[in-house]
Order: C-alpha cells, then structure tokens, then sequence
C-alpha cells in the first residue's frame, strides 16, 4: 500500500464535485485529453468548495471557515500532502504543473469579498472577475501549457477573455437567486428592481467581445485539451443567445438552462467544428 491510492481517491472526489455541481463543465472537462483531465478535475474542487463556503454554508462562520480554507491550501502545496481530499488533489496539481500564489490569492481575495459585498462599481467589478473566473482560467492554462511558458504567456489575453465571459453568462442566468439568496448585484449600474432589456443587451455586447478575443486563443491551444475547452465555450455561447432571447422580465422569473438532449447535439456539433480546426 502506497500513497498512490490515496492521490487517486482524492482526485476521484474532486471529480465527483464536478459531477455533482456542473453538468456543462464535468462534460467538457472529461472531453480533455487523460494526462491533463485529473488536474482541471482538481482546480475545479479547490474552486467549487471555496465557492460552496460562500454561497451556501449559511448559518456557519463562513469567514473563518473561509480563511481556514486558505491557510490549509498554502500548507498543503508547501507540504505536498493534506488530510483533505479535495486540497490533496488541488496540491498535486499546482505543484506540477506551476499554479502559484499570484493566481491563487487572487481568487479567495474574490471570495472573501462574497462574504460581505452587495454591489460592486466598475473597478470592483473588473476585480472580482479577474480573482473569481480570469485566474481560475490562467489555472487550468497552466495545465494545458505544461511548462511551456512562452505558449502560457502567448494565451493568457484569451484564457482570461474565456474565463470573464463564463463567469458574466453565470451572472446573467442567476441574477434572481443572486440578490434574493444572496442580496448581490454584480452588475455595475445595474438595479435589480429595474433591470431592463436594455440593461441586458449592453452587458450581452460586452460579453460577446470577450467570447469573440477568447475564440482566437482557443484555436492555439494543445490538440489534446482543445475540444474540451471548445465544448465548454460552445455551450456557455448557446446559453447567452438563449438568455439574448428571453426578456428581462422573464430572466428575472425563472433561471435560463440548456437541456440535456440539447447540450448532446451541442457536444456533436463542437467535435465536428474542433476537427475542422485542425485541420
């Protein structure tokens, strides 16, 4: 018996979480290539359980369990171990493929702010999107660069495009349990009480630049994580013309989704478009 069953249990529960939480994401992260899946696997559950601290762990100090969270990821990657499953696995890969404090720092600074942060300006709200989605997706770059650092360097505009507009589209579908769960406005400017269609085609335009730059990065990415990623765009584009579609007041009454049969037909139509790609 070796620490090795240990390392793949730990990743295995980072696996379920995405399994459990996010169907589009566990679809397109087990689309990437073998030797890079177990590690987004494993950024996803650092991600997700910081996430989880702050969005639903009412009635618990959130803020202490929040801080306790992360000291003990710190310690596990200057240690390469940790009794907790989710933080052994997020350890193993950071220390390999290079994922360091610049990034990670980021992301709970974003998270702290959850905590006791109700609207945001435009400064802010820059700032929260890099920490809570632009770093998590210069993370998973990491892993698709493997120590190719002039390639990281080449697509770091893009993976932070990429990641801005998953988290804007997040934003835009939940806006009703936002503020009613969680009294949260991420939108700057915007009044919830008054959110118009014009308040909804503004924040679209701006999210259809970032997935316009970010489709030039994910043409330049490694074969073997290429369709994953592509999948993942693919659908969170669906999702935000289906959002263009639906009126502010009907965003307002219920939560856009994409089906399950549609996003099969979705993960056919991106294997087709990611073979033309490259060839």
């Amino acid at each position: 018996m070796s620490i090795k069953l240990f390392d793949e249990t730990s990743i295995a529960m980072s696996r379920r979480l995405a399994l459990n939480y996010s169907t589009s994401f566990s679809l397109g992260i087990r689309l990437l290539s073998k030797e890079c899946r177990w590690a987004i696997f494993s950024i996803y559950g650092l991600v997700r359980v910081a996430d989880e601290i702050v969005d639903t762990f009412h009635g618990y100090n959130k803020e202490q369990m929040l801080m306790d969270f992360k000291s003990q990821t710190y310690r596990a990657m200057e240690e390469g171990i940790s009794t907790n499953p989710v933080l052994h696995a997020f350890q193993l890969a950071a220390n390999q493929y290079g994922v360091g404090k610049e990034l990670i720092e980021p992301f709970f600074n974003s998270m702290e702010e959850d905590l006791d942060t109700s609207s945001h300006n435009a400064q802010s709200y820059s700032e929260y999107i890099y920490g809570s989605a632009e770093v998590v997706g210069l993370m998973c770059l990491k892993v698709f660069c493997n120590g190719n650092d002039q390639q990281y360097n080449d697509l770091v505009p893009f993976a932070r495009s990429l990641g801005a507009a998953f988290q804007k589209v997040n934003f835009l579908r939940d806006i009703r349990s936002d503020v009613e769960e969680r009294g949260r406005v991420y939108f700057p400017g915007v009044d919830f009480n008054h959110f118009s269609d014009s308040d909804k085609y503004e924040i679209i335009h701006d999210v259809k630049n970032d997935f316009a730059h970010a489709y030039k990065g994910i043409v330049q990415l490694p074969v073997g994580c290429r369709l994953g990623v592509y999948t993942a765009y693919i659908y969170y584009l669906k999702l935000l013309e289906k959002i263009e579609r639906t009126t502010a007041v009907d965003i307002l009454e219920s939560r856009v989704r994409i089906p399950n049969t549609q996003k099969i037909a979705l993960l056919a139509q991106s294997f087709v478009k990611e073979k033309l790609m490259g060839a």
